[in-house]
């Protein structure tokens, strides 16, 4: 992997990228930085894989607009930096570039759907890794209200401690410590102010259901059968919205399938990636 920097209104965004051929990008989520997708980065030999740290996460600055739809046009901007300004053209073989397959995790799901709605003719397929086109309910805002006066008073640093072994399926959290702390180990030096972003624009981030209806192309759904952030059955609720979906529960994983079913994970996404790629 090549580690890059794009300059992007004034602020810069760090990414990681191989390869050559159709492209694939793939989103980290909340908390989270790209070596979170590591365990993946080897299976897309025949593709330009990108991977970035979202802006405000990892090596990247935040920047003015943190809003999912903020957030989307910085995705776009690296793709475009990557394509070298080619025009758009959905033919594989064409003298300009190919449409992309975007993966989101989580948050990073969130963000998919912004750029599904806002660009989607750069799509050749996309995914909701362990997450979800719905808006937060009140709860859930409540709990992220909760969250933002937690790291507010006692920082980012203690907020992940305590947040992230909640991510992983209970069985998972016992047998392999290890995998937390590597997850905590990449991000100790997490910005709060990014945190506290991130969490007011996933309050406010809209329904997207609209977008899962109306895509034109195919979806994958990957669901952690023991995923506490994002239920197995609110994630069924919506496999059924799209005209084309590939859906996939990970039995043994709570919201970290790529990491806790690393090797069924990258089998599921280099299959949906291949497979959109023959029927694009």
């Amino acid at each position: 992997m090549q580690n890059k920097t794009l300059n992007y209104e004034g602020k810069k965004i760090a990414y990681r990228t191989s390869g050559s051929g159709p492209m694939v990008v793939l989103l980290h989520g909340f908390g989270e930085e790209s070596s979170v997708w590591k365990g993946q980065y080897e299976i897309f030999s025949r593709h330009q894989l990108l991977v970035p740290d979202l802006p405000g996460s990892g090596q990247s600055e935040a920047i003015d607009d943190m809003s999912m739809e903020g957030l989307a046009d910085a995705v776009k901007a690296m793709i475009d930096a990557e394509q070298h300004g080619l025009p758009l053209t959905p033919s594989l073989g064409g003298a300009g570039r190919g449409q992309v397959v975007l993966i989101g995790h989580s948050m990073g799901g969130y963000i998919t759907l912004a750029f599904a709605e806002k660009y989607p003719q750069y799509l050749r397929s996309f995914g909701l890794f362990h997450s979800t086109a719905y808006a937060d309910s009140e709860e859930k805002k409540e709990t992220r209200r909760k969250g933002i006066r937690f790291i507010e008073e006692h920082g980012a640093a203690e907020f992940l401690k305590t947040a992230t072994p909640n991510l992983y399926a209970p069985d998972n959290r016992k047998q392999h410590p290890e995998w937390i702390e590597e997850h905590l180990a990449a991000i100790r030096n997490f910005s709060g102010a990014s945190l506290v972003s991130y969490y007011a624009s996933m309050i406010e981030r809209p329904h997207r259901t609209a977008v899962l209806k109306q895509s034109q192309v195919p979806v994958l759904f990957v669901i952690g059968r023991h995923d506490a952030a994002v239920p197995l059955q609110d994630s069924l609720q919506q496999c059924h919205l799209p005209q084309i979906a590939y859906i996939h529960i990970l039995e043994n994983s709570g919201h970290m399938g790529m990491k806790e079913e690393l090797n069924e994970a990258s089998q599921i996404l280099s299959q949906f990636v291949n497979t959109t790629e023959k029927t694009a």
